[in-house]
C-alpha cells in the first residue's frame, strides 16, 4: 500500500474543492477500490501463472496459452484503472491549485495598496482583478471556469469508466473458467490448461466490477445535479433581471408614462405663463416710458 499513499494525499485535498456526491465518489474510490486492491486481491492473484498448469510438457506452451488467456493481468488491470479514472480529478486539482494562487496574489496587492490608499476604486482603475472564485481561507466556489472544468472532469471520468468496463468484457469476460482450451504454437496439439482458485477470483471480479458501476454511476448523477443546478441559477438571475428597476413590470412603466405627462403639462403651462408674464411686464415698461415721455414734453413746453 505504500505506493498509494502519494495518489491518496492528492486526492484527499480534492475532497475540499468537490460536491458531496464528489467525496463519496473519494470514498469509494479509497476504501472499496484501493484498499481492497492492495490488501486482497494482490495475494488472490500472486499465484496466477505460477498455478496455471497445462497437460503437456512442450517448452513454451504453457507460457503462450496463459499470455493468450491473460493478455493482462486482473491486478495490473485494475492498476491502470485506477489510475486512469483518477488522472482527471487530478488535473481538476491542478487547476484550482492555479486559480487559488492567482487569486492570492491578488489579494496580497490588494492588501498593498491598501495600505498606501484607502480608495478601493483605484483597483479597477488600474486594471487588477477581483478574486471571484475563492476566498481568503482558500474555499473556492463552482462557478465560471471552475465549474467547466469540473464538469469536463465529470464527463472524462465517466467515459473512461465506461471504456474499462467494456475493456474488462472482451479481454477475458467477467467470470472465470476452470479449463482453458489452447491449441497455438507451440503447442503440439489442444492442450487443456488449468486455473487455481477460479471461484475465488471471479468473486474478486465481480466485486471489483459493481464497484466501477458504482463509481460510473455517482459521476453520472452529480453530473445531472450540477446541470440541474447550473439551470436554476440561469434561472433565477433571469427572474432577477426581469424585475430589475432598468426594466419595470408593465404597470409602473404606465404610471411612469402619465407621471412623465403630467411633467410636460406642467411644464407647458409654466412656460406660458413665464411668457405671459413678460409681455405684460414688457407692455407695462413701455407704457411707463410712454408716460414719461408726456411729461417730459409737458416740462419743455
Amino acid at each position: 500500500m505504500g505506493e498509494w499513499d502519494l495518489l491518496g494525499r492528492l486526492l484527499d485535498k480534492v475532497q475540499s474543492h468537490s460536491t458531496v456526491i464528489g467525496k463519496v465518489w473519494l470514498t469509494v474510490l479509497f476504501v472499496f477500490r484501493i484498499l481492497v486492491l492492495g490488501t486482497g486481491a494482490e495475494k488472490v492473484w500472486s499465484d496466477e501463472q505460477s498455478d496455471f498448469v497445462c497437460n503437456t510438457q512442450q517448452p513454451g506452451c504453457k507460457n503462450v496459452c496463459y499470455d493468450y488467456a491473460f493478455p493482462i493481468s486482473h491486478v495490473r488491470f485494475w492498476v491502470l484503472q485506477i489510475i486512469s479514472v483518477a488522472t482527471p480529478t487530478l488535473v481538476y486539482l491542478g487547476h484550482v491549485v492555479h486559480v487559488i494562487h492567482v487569486e492570492k496574489k491578488v489579494r496580497e496587492r490588494m492588501k498593498k495598496q491598501a495600505e498606501l490608499d484607502d480608495q478601493a476604486k483605484l483597483f479597477l482603475r488600474w486594471g487588477y482583478k477581483v478574486p471571484k472564485y475563492s476566498n481568503s481561507s482558500g474555499k473556492i466556489s463552482l462557478r465560471g471556469c471552475l465549474l467547466r472544468s469540473y464538469v469536463l472532469h465529470l464527463v472524462a471520468k465517466i467515459l473512461l469508466e465506461l471504456g474499462f468496463i467494456i475493456g474488462q468484457y472482451f479481454l477475458y469476460g467477467f467470470t472465470l473458467q476452470a479449463r482453458y482450451v489452447c491449441s497455438r504454437f507451440p503447442c503440439p496439439h489442444e492442450v487443456d490448461c488449468f486455473l487455481s482458485r477460479p471461484m475465488e477470483k471471479s468473486v474478486f471480479i465481480w466485486f471489483m466490477l459493481v464497484v466501477a458501476i458504482v463509481s460510473f454511476l455517482l459521476s453520472l448523477v452529480e453530473l445531472f445535479y450540477l446541470c440541474v443546478k447550473a439551470v436554476k441559477e440561469c434561472l433565477v438571475r433571469k427572474q432577477d433581471y426581469t424585475v430589475t428597476p432598468v426594466t419595470p413590470p408593465v404597470s409602473e412603466r404606465k404610471d411612469f408614462k402619465n407621471q412623465k405627462h403630467v411633467g410636460l403639462e406642467m411644464k407647458l403651462q409654466e412656460h406660458k405663463l413665464g411668457v405671459n408674464g413678460a409681455t405684460d411686464s414688457v407692455h407695462g415698461v413701455a407704457n411707463s416710458g410712454a408716460s414719461e415721455n408726456n411729461n417730459m414734453g409737458e416740462v419743455h413746453i
